[in-house]
């Protein structure tokens, strides 16, 4: 059997040696293959030996993730009717039903399924087809009409708030008619239970009809779920409701053949009243829902309509989708921003505050770069383009953020699991309940009451909404603050997270080498010696040889012809240079040393050493500044009993030098680059749940590897794609504020979780009416039942929307 595997986190040579070596070794491999420009790996097996499991076991053990190569696509549907937990089950398990679903993920805030399928095997028709079967209505798949997504909401609460008002307009009528006789309200004769019972019938079944209308979908979902097999809220609802009426149809029927009796037994302000504060709970929640996506409603906002264009006829106003690569736009003071780019002209201060969190504006000339959506100060700048449509710095975010919110926490498992099964058990506690009392009574009415009120208390809505609603806020207020959570199940790891592995070059250290000092050992001179080591280096891309080439730019110097050139990772580089075998590297490479280079050594420097002929004969000492906030960044790590460990190539001299300056627990150095991902590993074998902070293309693989990868906004784009959070912002206070923000994330779930199962453990028994049986306590009105239900849900959002307001300072 033939496959393709897609292979994350190879960076050079070594890693797909070592990738095609660990798959080579097993039993039942004919040939294997891996492309390191691609990043896939061709394999050839007995099928009948081994499985695509064990293959890709194999990969991870050497610090590699690898996926089957699948034709995967991703699509986000919005649905119609889901009101609970009860719903997104019912949908997700009809979804996974298809061949070639991949992943499933129901946001019950925002009401969109986000999936994960192969193509080859399945279709959106498939897809849509598998929700109705459930129960639901697909809407149409809206793209890049970012208006809609910004309007839809508000458009939806404005039609909840009209039916809302009209329902109320029948209700209280209705409870004033039905029930202002006992509460000693003034009521007109005509209409008086005792005196024209007819009159007092009809007028209540005229005023239950409108709000039945405006409550059908409850109905028209409810006991269509509910023949399905997977009954939902909107079912506890239907049957409670319509048990009310058609006991109150009966009792109506009794009444006009002259059983007066009966006139105390309608309980249509009961069905009627429930629906009106259903849907005053649902408009109510509705509300606090759309405010937990306020983060990217307010992105989407900062998306530019339109640029100013300088061409060769002046300036042209142009629509925003109309701007290609290499356009010149014109930026004038106190605008926004309206592309990716650089500076061809100009200088001024330019506010990205809304993007990276921070608020000082920051400071950009000629060679810069820009990104849209932030706004421009005092200067006009000229910007030639170089990102548009979907890969803007911009779209990039709030495509990270939508994704975050619609995919679910491991922590989301156990309310899923409960409301599977919650439904059906209220509805058979409904039902016993209601049989025993009867017995126990010999009262219908009585029975009856406390049948509706079991079914209408009962609120997997606020199970459903526990998580979803919390991790919204969370990912939200990250991106506000430069913080872009990728996923639900990042933002919970990382508050467990035991150890912080921090990569020196470029997360603890500016990542911006500079050359210090030149040594010769003999008959070179300095200049010599940056000319050799600078020959060699042009053609590298290291920092730390471009920080050796910057210094001889800047020092006028000219360049020896390089022949035979080697690069060797880790290590260094080896050339000729006018018939001369020169080398220079670190350690690893050049086994001679002089003990003169202990002293720059001891001041943090990494040495590279040059050798010609196998003779050294020079060393440049060249130092990494730390940042500004690394040192207070680590205190606040270390209180809050995390152990921080820094990771390096350097030799342990400089390592130990910068570990020493900003208090960092432990120092791994002289790791080679295919290595740092087999530390993070080991690091895991001791049970410490690791999260990796890098920057660079080498750093990619720990990233994976790590329970939690956290990239530098600043670094590579191997290294971003490979981190489960990205910090737009190159500053290790913001990984203190990531944590402190998963920390308070978590929490809020937890808190969430608690009360919507306190809620309805607490009041289902009293639904039941178990405080009367026991304690001749109070019974519950299935009104205030309804009232209770409608309110546990707005509780558990707006308990979510405090995370809003938290200061991620601590």
């Amino acid at each position: 059997m033939e496959k393709t595997y897609d292979i994350e986190g190879m960076t050079c040579s070594a890693c797909s040696r070592a990738v095609e070596r660990a798959v080579g070794k097993l039993e039942g491999v004919i040939e294997v293959e891996v492309n390191l420009i691609t990043n896939q790996m061709n394999t050839i097996f007995d099928e009948n030996i081994l499985n695509k499991e064990t293959i890709i076991e194999a990969i991870h053990k050497v610090g590699y993730e690898a996926a089957e190569k699948t034709d995967l696509k991703e699509v986000s549907i919005p649905i119609e009717g889901m009101t609970c937990a009860s719903c997104v089950r019912a949908v997700e398990k009809s979804i996974n039903k298809l061949d070639g679903i991949e992943e499933v993920s129901i946001n019950i805030t925002t009401n969109k399924a986000y999936i994960k399928y192969d193509s080859a095997k399945a279709r959106v028709s498939n897809i849509k087809q598998s929700i109705k079967k459930a129960g639901y209505k697909p809407l149409t798949i809206e793209k890049d009409n970012d208006e809609s997504y910004v309007n839809e909401n508000e458009k939806q609460y404005r039609k909840m708030r009209r039916e809302l008002y009209f329902a109320f307009a029948f209700t209280i009528p209705l409870l004033y008619i039905a029930m202002g006789d006992m509460i000693g309200l003034p009521s007109l004769s005509y209409l008086s239970p005792e005196i024209n019972p007819i009159n007092f019938t009809v007028i209540q079944m005229i005023l239950t009809v409108p709000v039945i209308f405006i409550g059908r979908n409850f109905y028209k979902i409810g006991f269509r779920t509910l023949i399905k097999g997977s009954p939902n809220m909107d079912s506890l609802i239907a049957v409670g409701t319509s048990a009310a009426i058609i006991f109150s149809i009966f009792a109506s029927y009794q009444i006009f053949n002259g059983n007066h009796n009966y006139i105390h037994q309608l309980y249509f302000e009961t069905g009627v009243t429930i629906i009106t504060l259903i849907k005053f709970g649902k408009t109510l929640e509705f509300k606090a829902k759309g405010k937990t996506s306020e983060a990217i409603s307010k992105l989407i906002k900062l998306k530019p309509k339109v640029a100013v264009v300088i061409n060769k006829d002046g300036e042209i106003v142009l629509p925003i989708e109309e701007i290609e690569i290499g356009d010149i736009v014109l930026v004038k003071p106190g605008e926004m921003i309206p592309v990716d780019g650089e500076i061809v002209e100009g200088f001024s201060d330019v506010d990205e505050s809304m993007l990276t969190g921070e608020s000082i504006p920051v400071d950009k000339e000629l060679g810069n770069s820009v990104i849209s959506g932030s706004v421009n100060g005092n200067g006009m700048l000229k910007i030639n383009v170089m990102n548009i449509d979907q890969d803007t710095f911009l779209n990039q975010i709030i495509k990270v953020v939508e994704d975050a919110q619609n995919k679910k926490a491991p922590i989301t498992r156990l309310a899923d699991i409960i409301a599977g099964y919650f439904v059906p058990i209220v509805i058979g506690i409904a039902i016993i309940a209601s049989i025993a009392w009867f017995v126990l009574e010999r009262d219908i009415s009585f029975s009856l009451k406390i049948f509706i009120s079991v079914l209408v208390i009962a609120c997997p809505c606020a199970l459903g909404l526990a998580t979803p609603t919390a991790i919204m806020v969370g990912t939200g207020k990250g991106a506000e603050n430069g913080i872009l959570i990728k996923s639900g199940e990042a933002l919970e790891m990382l508050h467990k997270v035991t150890t912080i592995v921090l990569d020196k070059t470029g997360t603890i250290t500016e990542g911006k080498p500079i050359v210090k000092e030149i040594i010769s050992f003999g008959k070179y001179s300095k200049e010599d010696i940056l000319i050799k080591v600078a020959s060699l280096e042009r053609f590298s891309e290291h920092p730390i040889g471009k920080s050796i080439i910057e210094y001889h730019g800047n020092m006028n110097l000219t360049y020896s012809d390089v022949i035979e050139f080697v690069s060797i990772p880790g290590k260094g580089l080896v050339g000729n240079i006018d018939g001369e075998i020169v080398k220079i590297g670190n350690g690893k490479l050049i086994k001679n040393k002089e003990k003169s280079v202990e002293k720059m050594m001891d001041k943090g420097m990494t040495i590279v050493y040059l050798e010609v002929n196998n003779e050294l004969t020079g060393a440049i000492g060249i130092s990494d500044n730390v940042k500004r906030n690394s040192e207070n960044a680590i205190k606040k790590l270390h209180s809050m009993g995390l152990e921080v460990i820094m990771l390096t190539g350097d030799n342990i001299k400089a390592a130990d030098y910068i570990a020493t300056e900003v208090g960092v627990d432990r120092v791994i150095a002289g790791v080679l680059p295919e290595e740092k991902s087999q530390v993070v590993g080991r690091l895991k074998d001791e049970k410490k749940i690791v999260a990796m902070v890098g920057d660079g293309i080498n750093d990619s693989p720990s990233l994976v590897v790590a329970d939690v990868g956290i990239a530098m906004g600043t670094g590579t784009d191997v290294a971003i794609e490979s981190a489960d959070i990205v910090l737009i912002k190159s500053d290790l206070e913001h990984v203190v504020k990531a944590i402190y923000l998963s920390k308070k994330t978590i929490n809020n779930i937890k808190q969430n979780l608690f009360w919507a199962f306190a809620y309805n453990v607490a009041g289902i028994p009293i639904a039941a009416g178990v405080l009367y049986l026991l304690f001749n306590g109070p019974l519950l009105n299935p009104m205030f039942a309804a009232l209770a239900m409608s309110f546990s849900s707005v509780s558990v959002v707006t308990n979510a929307l405090r995370l809003k307001s938290i200061n991620l300072e601590g």
